[in-house]
C-alpha cells in the first residue's frame, strides 16, 4: 500500500491494496499514513519505552551487543508518531532485536520482538517465488500467456506471466485506480470508513479477479508499469490451477516448511493474529461528530489474496529474504530475472531493487501494510547476509495526516543498517517503495 499519496510512501508501489505503492524506501507502505499519537490517545499510558536490545533467543556472542545507533533509529519511529515498532537486524555483528513504543494504547508494555503481525504486500515476493519455482520445473512459461492457464477469466491474451509479476499487465487494481491527474476509479473499499464497516468481510480470489477484469485496463499489456494487487491475485490463481493445490498448501510445502518458518501463515479468512502481537488502530469521526479510535488488530485480509494476506514475524521474514537472496529458493538464472528492475518503478519480479548510493550499495526489498494499522519492512543485501525486518503498529485515519513523517525514520533505520550510519544516501533511501 502506498503510504501517503499515490506517490508518497506506500509499501508496495501503488496504493496499499488498491492504493498505489511505491518502489523503494519512501513508499514503503501503501497508504500507511501514520496518524499523530496525540497525548489523549495515550492517556493513562507511560511514556513509550525507549528501544532496547533483546537477545533472549540469540547466544550472547552473536546478539549484536549494545548497539545504541540501532536503538535510536528504532525509537525514531515512535518519535515520528507510530505507536510501536519491533526491529530485527542481521549483519556481520550478529543478530540484534529491539522494540520501542507501546504494544497497546493505554499500556506501557513495548511490542514483542517476536510478535506476529499483518504483513500486507510483503507476501508478493513469496507469491513471485512460488511462480518462478514452477517456471524452473517447466510447469509454467515465464513469457507464456496467462490466458492459456486460466482460460475462463477472459484475460487479454497478450498478458504474460512475467507481466503479472512485474506489474506491467495493465489490469485494473480491484481496490481502485488512482491516476496522476487526480482521477480515481473506485474498486472494492480497502481503506477509510467504508473499509472499516466491512473489515471482516470474506472474499474469494476469483471474485476479486472478476471485479478487476470487469473494468477497463489501465494501459495496454507491456506498455507501462503500474502497481496492481490484481496481478498477484491472478498469480495465486495460476499457482492453484497448475499445481492442483491451494496457495496456502503450496506456500507451506515449498517455502514455509523447508525453511522452518513456523510462525508464518496465509491469513485467508482468519481475523485474529495468533500469539503475542501489537495492536493497530483506526481513528474516525462518527455521524454525531465524535472522534473514535477503533482497535483493528482483528481484520480479514482475504481482500488481498496472494497480494497482501500474510501473517508473519520479523524472524521469519529474515529467514525468507535471506534464503531467497542467498540462492536457496531459486536457480541463479531465475533469481537474476527476479532482481532485474523495470526502469519506471525499480520493480523486478516481486522485488524492489533499490540503489542506496556509493556508501551503501544495492538492497532488494518489499515492504507492506494491510489497509490500516500495521506496516512491515523487509530488506536484504544481494547475498542475503545482511537483512532488516521490522513491523510498526500505529493509529491511522482517513486523513493520513502523518504520512509525510514516515520517510524520515525509515531512511534513518535503513541507513544505519546498510550504510553503517554514513550520510550521503538519504535521498536515495527516501524514494518510494511501492
Amino acid at each position: 500500500m502506498k503510504i501517503p499519496s499515490p506517490s508518497a510512501i506506500t509499501a508496495t508501489g501503488q496504493r496499499i491494496h488498491g492504493v498505489r505503492q511505491p518502489p523503494v524506501l519512501g513508499k514503503v507502505f501503501r497508504r500507511v499514513t501514520v496518524t499523530a499519537l496525540a497525548a489523549a490517545l495515550l492517556a493513562g499510558a507511560a511514556t513509550p519505552a525507549v528501544a532496547a536490545a533483546d537477545s533472549s533467543a540469540v547466544p550472547a556472542a552473536a546478539a549484536g551487543q549494545d548497539r545504541p545507533e540501532l536503538q535510536e533509529a528504532t525509537q525514531a519511529f515512535v518519535d515520528a508518531g507510530f505507536a510501536g515498532v519491533q526491529v530485527r537486524v542481521h549483519d556481520e555483528r550478529g543478530e540484534w532485536t529491539g522494540s520501542a513504543g507501546v504494544r497497546k494504547l493505554g499500556q506501557s508494555v513495548k511490542p514483542p520482538t517476536n510478535g506476529r503481525f499483518w504483513t500486507g504486500s510483503v507476501i508478493k515476493p513469496f507469491t513471485a517465488t512460488l511462480v518462478l519455482q514452477l517456471v524452473a520445473e517447466g510447469k509454467i512459461g515465464l513469457d507464456a500467456p496467462v490466458a492459456g492457464y486460466l482460460p475462463r477469466l477472459g484475460l487479454d491474451e497478450r498478458i504474460t506471466v512475467r507481466m503479472l509479476l512485474q506489474h506491467t499487465s495493465g489490469v485494473f487494481n480491484y481496490t481502485g485506480e488512482y491516476y496522476e491527474d487526480g482521477t480515481v476509479v473506485p474498486g472494492i473499499p480497502a481503506t477509510g470508513n467504508a473499509w472499516l464497516a466491512n473489515r471482516f468481510k470474506s472474499y474469494r480470489p476469483q471474485e476479486l479477479a472478476r471485479v478487476a477484469l470487469s473494468k477497463p485496463p489501465r494501459f495496454e499489456p507491456g506498455t507501462d508499469q503500474n502497481y496492481s494487487n490484481t496481478n498477484y491475485t491472478l498469480a495465486l490463481l495460476l499457482i492453484e490451477k497448475v499445481t492442483g493445490r491451494s496457495y496456502a498448501e503450496e506456500l507451506k510445502r515449498r517455502i514455509l516448511r523447508p525453511l522452518r518458518m513456523r510462525d508464518t501463515v496465509v491469513a485467508g479468512n482468519r481475523t485474529q493474529l495468533p500469539g503475542p502481537h501489537a495492536h493497530g488502530y483506526y481513528r474516525y469521526q462518527d455521524a454525531a461528530g465524535r472522534k473514535k479510535t477503533v482497535d483493528i488488530s482483528r481484520q480479514n485480509l482475504s481482500l488481498l489474496a496472494g497480494a497482501g494476506d500474510l501473517i508473519s514475524t520479523t524472524q521469519d521474514l529474515h529467514t525468507f529474504i535471506s534464503a531467497l537472496n542467498g540462492g536457496k529458493l531459486l536457480p541463479p538464472e531465475l533469481l537474476a530475472e527476479m532482481r532485474k528492475p523495470h526502469p519506471k518503478m525499480g520493480y523486478g519480479l516481486g522485488l524492489f531493487v533499490q540503489d542506496l548510493g556509493p556508501n551503501c550499495g544495492t538492497v532488494y526489498q518489499h515492504n507492506g501494510a494491510p489497509p490500516h494499522g500495521y506496516g512491515a519492512l523487509m530488506y536484504s543485501s544481494p547475498d542475503g547476509k545482511k537483512t532488516l525486518t521490522a513491523s510498526v503498529n500505529y493509529v491511522d485515519d482517513a486523513a493520513r495526516s502523518r504520512a509525510g513523517k514516515f520517510p524520515e525514520p525509515l531512511n534513518k533505520l535503513v541507513k544505519q543498517v546498510f550504510c553503517d550510519g554514513k550520510a550521503g544516501s538519504a535521498d536515495k533511501a527516501a524514494k518510494p517503495a511501492r
